[in-house]
């Protein structure tokens, strides 16, 4: 990344509330992009992150609120160079975490085109990706990305 020696100087927080309204998702990529954009960060990677924040938004307004509105929150942190972004609903929650997970499973749109695929995406995408839920309830689901560089520097030393 090119803003490495930016790194420790730069950690904030930021919490977004907004709509579920699917033209929302592209406002939530607009916002982690300038959240992260201190860090000038490379194209891929930024790319990655705003990829994984808009499967997360997307699936809380297809599938948490169905239809209905209801409030998304997006809440990103960066310290010491690791990213943090939760994004969460209080819609309809999931009742099987690990099957909801699986690549293709989709309960409420399998016509659509990439149906079932948010979580893989995310999980491509971002270092590592929980989700707590419980049915009724809502849902969270919290994404961490190394962006210091380390983990990948690590990953070369163990090659």
């Amino acid at each position: 990344m090119r803003g490495e020696n930016n790194m420790e100087k730069y950690n904030n927080q930021m919490t977004v509330v907004m709509e579920s309204r699917s033209q929302n998702e592209s406002l939530a990529r607009t916002v982690v992009a300038a959240f992260i954009a201190p860090l000038d960060p490379s194209m891929d990677v930024l790319t990655d992150i705003k990829t994984a924040v808009s499967e997360a938004v997307t699936n809380a307004v297809i599938h948490g609120y169905k239809n209905e509105l209801g409030e998304i929150t997006l809440a990103m942190s960066l310290l010491d160079g690791e990213l943090r972004i939760s994004v969460s609903d209080k819609g309809a929650g999931i009742a099987n975490i690990q099957q909801a997970m699986e690549p293709l499973y989709t309960t409420t749109s399998p016509e659509m085109e990439r149906a079932g695929m948010g979580f893989t995406v995310m999980e491509s995408f971002m270092g590592k990706v929980t989700v707590h839920s419980s049915p009724g309830q809502g849902t969270s689901v919290e994404m961490i990305k190394d962006l210091s560089g380390k983990e990948s520097a690590a990953a070369w030393t163990t090659l």
